[in-house]
C-alpha cells in the first residue's frame, strides 16, 4: 500500500476522464470488480472525487461498547480516521452495508474538508445530509441517509484495514475516482498508466462524439479504424475545435 499523494498529472488526467471511460481501462487490464454502484453524491455539485484510499472499518455495535460519546471517551477508529486522513486523499467508510445509523454528520465533514481531505465514500448513511450537501466543494458519496447517530448501530474498529464496499474489495492508497456512475477503484501502482491511458480514451471519444454528431456512421469510427485515428491526430494538431 502507498500513502504517497497522486502526482498532478494523474489527478489531472483522473479528473478529465469518466468513470465509464476508467472501467473500460481497468477491464483491459482483466479487473472486473473494481465498480462500486449504489452509491451516490449527496452534492450535485460536487461529484468529481480522485485520490487515494484512506480506510475506516465498523463493525455492528454493541450496547455496553457504543454509547453517547462525551469529552472523556478514549480515542475511537473514528476520531483517528477524521483526525488522520492525509491531505488529498479519499475517506473509504466500510460498514458491511449498515445503514441503520450515519457514520459521520455535517460536523466531522467540515472537519475533514478544512483538512484538505479530498472527499468521503461509504457503503452506510450519513447524517445531516441536507447540511453536508451544502458543504461547498466537497464531494461525499454513501448509499443512505440516516438520523441516529454511528453509536446507534455501528462500533469503529480500525482504520487502515481493507474493507468491502458494495462487494468491491478497498486497499489503502488504492486510487477512487468518482462521478455520478459511481465509483471505480484503482490498485496504486495501475494508477499513474491507468489515468494516462483514460485520458487519452477520453480525448479520443469526444472526437467520436463530434463525428457521430455530424452523422457519420459508428462502423469505422467507433471503434475507430485506421482513418478516424489519422483524423484524430490532426484535430488533436489544430488544437481539438469543438467542431472538428
Amino acid at each position: 500500500m502507498s500513502h504517497e499523494p497522486l502526482s498532478a498529472e494523474t489527478t489531472k488526467n483522473f479528473l478529465y476522464a469518466s468513470t465509464a471511460t476508467v472501467s473500460m481501462q481497468m477491464l483491459k487490464r482483466g479487473f472486473r470488480n473494481t465498480s462500486i454502484s449504489g452509491v451516490h453524491p449527496l452534492n450535485p455539485k460536487a461529484t468529481r472525487l480522485v485520490g487515494p484510499a484512506f480506510t475506516l472499518r465498523y463493525i455492528p455495535g454493541r450496547e455496553d461498547l457504543d454509547k453517547p460519546p462525551t469529552p472523556a471517551d478514549p480515542p475511537s477508529a473514528q476520531r483517528a480516521a477524521i483526525e488522520e486522513t492525509p491531505p488529498g486523499a479519499v475517506l473509504v467508510i466500510g460498514t458491511e452495508g449498515n445503514t441503520r445509523s450515519g457514520t459521520i454528520g455535517d460536523i466531522l465533514a467540515l472537519r475533514l474538508k478544512v483538512r484538505g481531505v479530498a472527499g468521503v465514500l461509504s457503503d452506510g448513511a450519513m447524517r445531516d445530509t441536507p447540511v453536508i450537501s451544502r458543504i461547498d466543494g466537497f464531494p461525499v458519496y454513501c448509499s443512505a441517509a440516516a438520523a441516529p447517530p454511528s453509536m446507534n448501530h455501528l462500533h469503529p474498529v480500525e482504520v487502515q484495514a481493507p474493507v468491502g464496499i458494495r462487494g468491491v474489495p478497498v486497499y489503502p492508497g488504492d486510487v477512487i475516482v468518482a462521478d455520478e456512475d459511481g465509483a471505480i477503484v484503482v490498485p496504486r501502482h495501475l494508477a499513474d498508466e491507468v489515468a494516462r491511458d483514460s485520458f487519452e480514451q477520453e480525448r479520443l471519444e469526444k472526437f467520436v462524439a463530434i463525428r457521430v454528431s455530424q452523422g457519420i456512421p459508428i462502423p469505422g469510427t467507433y471503434p475507430p479504424n485506421d482513418e478516424t485515428k489519422k483524423l484524430y491526430q490532426a484535430w488533436i494538431k489544430a488544437g481539438e475545435p469543438p467542431n472538428g
